[in-house]
């Protein structure tokens, strides 16, 4: 899983453009993995959720299940 990370980042970010900083490249990663990634990048190993929403629904299963 970690490779196929690496490699969609590798393709979806880092070889789209020329970096002037490394600054500028570790707000870039950053901002890929906070926020594209996590937030709206759908996954097919999480059942086409966001990281966000697979969790926020396994948090209110797990309420449940206890309740």
């Amino acid at each position: 899983m970690m490779e196929s990370f690496w490699s969609s980042m590798q393709i979806e970010l880092l070889n789209r453009r020329k970096w002037k900083s490394r600054v500028e490249l570790a707000n870039a990663i950053f901002d890929y993995i906070e926020i594209f990634h996590h937030r709206q990048r759908r996954h097919s190993a999480l059942g086409y959720r966001t990281p966000i929403e697979f969790e926020l629904r396994f948090e209110n299963d797990t309420i449940h299940a206890v309740s």
